[in-house]
Parts: C-alpha cells; structure tokens; sequence
C-alpha cells in the first residue's frame, strides 16, 4: 500500500494537469457603445472635474438633514437588509461549488450483534456474536473536464452578480429618498407660496365685503372674492395632504414607524450641483444592474461547460480503511483491518436524451443572459439620455419661469392699482393674481424637478459605484 499512494497522487496530478474546459471561451458581450451621450452638450463637469460622487453621493446636494436620512437608510432599511442577506446566500452558494474541489472524508462506527440460524448443517458454537468497526471512507472527483471548475467559476460570477443587484437595490433606494425629500422640500415651498396667498385673498374678500357693503363694490365681485379666496384654500389643503403622504414615505425608507417620525417644514431652497461627465463605454463599469447583467451572462456561458462535460466520464479516486472486532477494547489492539484504495471510472451509455436537453437549456440560458445584458445596456444609454436632458431643459425652464413670476407679479399691482382707482372690473384683479400664483407654483415646481433631475441623473450614471474588473 506504501508505494501504491505516490503512484496514485502521480497519477492524479498528471490527470488535473491535462485536464479539459468544456466550456467555450467567454468574452463580454459585445454591444454599440457610442463615443458620446447624444444630450451632451452643454454638460458642465463638476468641480474638480475627473471626479464623479463616490460613496456617499448625496452630500454633494450640500443637504446636512438629507445625509442624516440617508445614512438611516443604510443602517435600517429592511429592503436593503433583504438585499444584503440575498448577497450572502449567493456568497455561501459559491463556497458550495468550489466544495467540489476538495475531496470528501467521511467517518464511521458501528456496533452490532449479528445472529446465525440454528437450522445449519454444522451448528456453530456461539450462534450468536458482537461486531465492532470503525473507518474513513475518502472520495475526490478528478475534474478532468472542467465540470467542478466550471461550477465554481459560475458561483463567483453569481456572486457578483449579486453583489451588483446588491449596490443596485442600495441605489435605488437612497435615489428614492433623495428625490422624496426634495419633493417633499417642494411642497413646502408651494405650501409657504399658499399659506401668504390665502392671508392675500382673505384680506381681499374682507375688503371686497367692507366695499360692498356701502355700495362701491358688486354682488359679482364679492361672489368671485369668496371663490378665488375658498379656491386657494382647497389648493392648500391639497399640499397638506401630499406632503403627509410623502413625509410617511420617507419614514418608511429609513425604518421608522410613520407616527413617531416628522421632518419640519422647510423650504426648498439651492440648486442641484454640477455632476461630472460620464462617457458611455465608462458607463458599463459603473451601472451595477449592467455590471451584474454581464455576471450573469459569464455564469450561463460556466454552464454550458458543466452540461457539456456530462457527456464525458467522470473519474473518481476512492480509498478507505477501517477495523473490526469482536470487543470495543479490541478494536485498536488487535483488530481485523479493512482497506480499499482505486479509481473508478462512470460514463453514462444512454439517457433518453436527457443530456443534450440539458445542453440545449444552457445555451438557451446564455442567450437569454446575454440578451439581457444588451437590453439593460440599452435602458442605462436611454436612462442618462433622459436625465441629461431634463438637467438640461429644467435650467432653462427656471431662467424663464423666474422671469414669468416677476412679469406676473407686476400685472397684479398694475390691475390693484386700476381697480382701486375705479378704471377696471375686479375681475381684472382676480385673473392677474390667479396668473401669478400659477407663475409662482409653476416656478416652485420647477426648482423641485432641477433637484430631483439632479438626483436621478448620478442614479443614471451608476452612483458612486464602480464594478469589479472581470
């Protein structure tokens, strides 16, 4: 048995060394990746300008309540928690398949009474005896075909498939609350814009009454007044509601019960900052979902190589050893060895054609992946294009907007004016005030749109997550 084993572990390198990939040769997926986004002009590069937002991208929207928020959801979030407890069972699921590269030691030990029949032609002795034993039984796959290597070549890229839907689901949601909170910030502002529009119409509908009442104003003016006064209220309240809604949201996100959690009111105030230039082949290395397509399309092709390499035999080396006896305090003093050490060679002659259905499955399997890969490539290209875009019009929405709510705002002291000196209808007045509020929620709107389009522009652009290199 001595010279036996170094015969066998020759043997067995020889065999790893000569050993055979079954699976075909992997290369990225390759797709049209255009030098430049076609809704890049006019893209002005952050400061300092070779940087995109890392780690935690939202502190360059300069909002000390909002990193507070977002560091809550890091720690709290339970879609987030599900995500990082999905991303370890992938991790424990490539441990698995590179257990095949190990050989497999079991032990065992039994104690039994074994019996022998009475009706025999030579009766024995004892018809009855003890039998002790105990051994190891020793197996290892040789993968002269690439079969376990392919496995566990296939649970690593899962697993970083997984670590990319991982920093995806992380994304996603510090984009949501970024842009929930800026909503909400906008709210707030349309709500201040209200609240001072409401005290402006109630202190006009008493004026009106007072006119009315000694005859210098219409029972048509003073109709319209309560109207345009109860109108802004409803608008109001409608704010209120939304707000309500979206703060709930928020709590939601960082793990707090809806009750116990409240963010005062505060205006929205700033711009949204200056995100450095993205190239759309540098996209491919930031976008997790894409990192974690292309993973996935690098397992499907490890796949094909596991089902190929069933048509080939599998080879394994077993080897055990054990001893019996007739006492437990015999077993190791003089007992009756056992031992076994060999190869053992399978190949499976005929299976219904179960074989090549599973091949085909894995090929149709990496289609898929790779279509996939491609479509998400595609929607990531459509995703900045849309985003660099509304930056873009946003900004120069604002400029115009901005001058629309002062042109608004001196109609209405202009048709103050001519009503109070009798020269127009009190209807002019309330068409310039309706005017101007719609200018000036309209302008608030847009300050709210410029924020949230910044937020989900760096989400477009992958965040601050860049993949590994595969």
């Amino acid at each position: 048995m001595r010279g036996l084993l170094p015969r066998a572990a020759a043997a067995l390198f020889v065999l790893t060394l000569a050993a055979c990939d079954m699976a075909p040769d992997y290369h990225r997926p390759e797709i049209a990746s255009p030098p430049a986004f076609k809704e890049a002009d006019g893209w002005v590069a952050a400061a300092p300008g070779d940087q995109t937002p890392r780690g935690d991208w939202w502190a360059v929207f300069g909002e000390p309540e909002l990193n507070g928020l977002e560091q809550r959801v890091t720690v709290d979030n339970q879609s987030l928690k599900a995500a990082v407890a999905r991303f370890d069972q992938a991790r424990a699921d490539a441990r698995v398949a590179q257990a095949d590269y190990y050989p497999t030691l079991d032990a065992s030990a039994s104690a039994t009474r074994d019996g022998v029949s009475r009706r025999t032609a030579n009766p024995l002795p004892h018809n009855s005896y003890n039998n002790y034993s105990t051994g190891l039984d020793i197996s290892y796959e040789i993968d002269v075909w690439g079969r376990v290597r392919n496995q566990a070549e296939g649970g690593k890229a899962r697993a970083a498939a997984s670590a990319g839907d991982l920093a995806s689901v992380e994304l996603a949601l510090h984009a949501e609350l970024a842009a929930d909170y800026f909503i909400l910030r906008g709210y707030d502002s349309e709500q201040e814009i209200l609240d001072r529009t409401v005290e402006d119409y109630r202190k006009s509908l008493e004026l009106t009454q007072a006119r009315f009442g000694v005859g210098y104003a219409a029972k048509p003016d003073l109709a319209a007044a309560e109207a345009q006064y109860q109108g802004a209220r409803t608008q109001a309240a409608e704010i209120r509601l939304k707000r309500a809604s979206l703060e709930h949201a928020v709590a939601v996100l960082v793990g707090e019960v809806p009750a116990n959690f409240s963010l005062p009111a505060r205006p929205l105030e700033g711009t949204p900052p200056a995100v450095a230039q993205v190239l759309p082949a540098e996209l491919l290395q930031r976008r997790p979902d894409i990192a974690a397509a292309e993973r996935r399309a690098a397992a499907a092709n490890n796949d094909i190589g596991v089902a190929r390499a069933a048509y080939y035999p599998s080879f394994n080396l077993n080897a055990l050893f054990g001893v019996e006896a007739a006492l437990p305090n015999k077993l190791f003093s003089a007992p009756a060895e056992t031992w076994g050490f060999g190869p053992q060679a399978v190949v499976n002659l005929f299976d219904g054609g179960r074989r090549d259905a599973l091949t085909d499955k894995a090929r149709s399997a990496y289609d898929e992946a790779v279509a996939n890969y491609r479509q998400t490539v595609l929607n990531a290209y459509g995703e900045v294009e849309d985003q660099l875009t509304a930056y873009k019009r946003l900004t120069e929405e604002a400029n115009t907007q901005q001058a629309a709510v002062a042109a608004a705002a001196e109609a209405t002291g202009h048709a103050e004016k001519l009503y109070g000196g009798g020269l127009s209808a009190y209807y002019d007045v309330i068409l310039a005030q309706n005017i101007e509020l719609a200018a000036r929620l309209s302008d608030a709107d847009i300050r709210t749109r410029r924020m949230t389009a910044g937020v989900l522009l760096i989400k477009a652009l992958g965040g601050g997550w860049t993949a590994e290199p595969s």
